[in-house]
């Protein structure tokens, strides 16, 4: 559940502002460590500032959705939720100048697909790539080198609650219980266009769940003069809470500001903040870091295609070991047991190679 799970207690902040803090953290770590070397000063020019990084992970937020939407074989949305989840906790307390997001993203994606069970080999994986088999290969080595580091930097906190079984959910009580709105399914379309341009925006580490699936149904009942209110106060049995009440109304309209002030960075902003990121990681300013796995994946056109049918590929990793107190991947409470154990192995080009621990 939502409420006793990782995910609430330490990935599920007060407010912007504190995102805004962790990130500039992150930004001032980095600095220091660079400073150390004697190759820059503290607030060296060539180094990016706060809003700068922020800009380059908007871009490659969106190209990992743009990757995932074009995925063959089709990729759950749950998956999807997860991926880009993973990434937005990663670069809270990580730099863009110290883990190039071209890579991080893929490994993100890759995580995602073993976490929540979509059965695809690491050739089908690196087949979406726009790449030759070569390229394909170097890409794969590259997400397994990345992948402890991910699993690490999110605390071991891999399971994700996407707000899309709430929605579900929300569509069966409105069918079941408020027969006022005759065919629920008609807020569908706007609904689901809401929840995909609220995963831009920073909502799913201030929200929970059920609130951005509620948003979504209220907003696309608003935006089809269709009045939910009675549903908020009768099915749902607010009428006497107000307070509850008016916290879900602030919080929709918090989501909406979010959504009409959300950005995405111009494409010349994105060529000059690319150009500075390769000088930033040819600079090679934290020696204790391998310089081959900051720079990423060189090429930047994540464009997904078929992946080649004659390409026999070797499972990602297509099961779990358990740990013998967690039967429940699902019971937040032995979470990190799971993923303790589960990880448990090494994962090398899609081999499976089981370590005791």
């Amino acid at each position: 559940m939502y409420h006793s799970s990782t995910q609430r207690k330490r990935w599920t902040f007060c407010n912007g502002q504190q995102l805004e803090r962790c990130r500039e953290e992150a930004n001032r770590n980095f600095h220091s460590k660079a400073a150390a070397t004697g190759k820059v000063q503290q607030n060296d020019f060539r180094l990016l500032k706060p809003h700068e990084e922020l800009a380059i992970c908007k871009h490659y937020e969106k190209r990992l959705l743009d990757f995932c939407s074009v995925f063959k074989p089709a990729m759950p949305r749950s998956v999807v939720g997860t991926a880009s989840m993973y990434f937005k906790r990663f670069y809270l307390n990580n730099s863009v100048m110290e883990y190039h997001p071209r890579i991080i993203m893929l490994t993100c994606v890759f995580l995602a697909c073993k976490v929540d069970e979509f059965n695809v080999s690491s050739a089908q994986f690196v087949g979406n790539l726009r790449e030759s088999p070569a390229g394909q290969e170097k890409a794969l080595e590259q997400i397994l080198e990345y992948e402890l580091l991910l699993i690490q930097q999110l605390n071991f906190h891999l399971i994700v609650h996407n707000p899309y079984r709430p929605f579900e959910g929300f569509l069966i009580d409105l069918k079941t219980r408020y027969p006022v709105l005759e065919n629920p399914e008609v807020l569908r379309k706007t609904a689901d266009d809401f929840l995909s341009r609220v995963a831009l925006t920073d909502a799913y580490l201030l929200f929970s769940p059920s609130q951005i699936a509620l948003a979504a149904i209220l907003s696309s009942g608003s935006r089809a003069g269709i009045n939910m209110e009675s549903y908020l106060s009768e099915s749902l049995k607010l009428k006497e809470d107000r307070t509850t009440l008016a916290k879900l109304l602030d919080g929709m309209k918090c989501m909406s500001n979010l959504i009409r002030k959300y950005e995405l960075p111009k494409s010349e902003e994105v060529v000059a903040l690319k150009q500075k990121l390769e000088k930033c990681h040819s600079l090679d300013l934290l020696l204790s870091t391998n310089s081959k796995k900051r720079k990423g994946y060189e090429d930047d056109e994540y464009v997904a295609k078929k992946p080649k049918v004659d390409e026999v590929g070797k499972p990602i990793v297509l099961f779990f070991f358990f740990h013998s107190n967690c039967h429940d991947k699902s019971n937040t409470a032995t979470e990190t047991n799971f993923c303790t154990h589960s990880y448990s192995f090494l994962c090398c080009s899609g081999r499976i190679h089981i370590s005791c621990t």
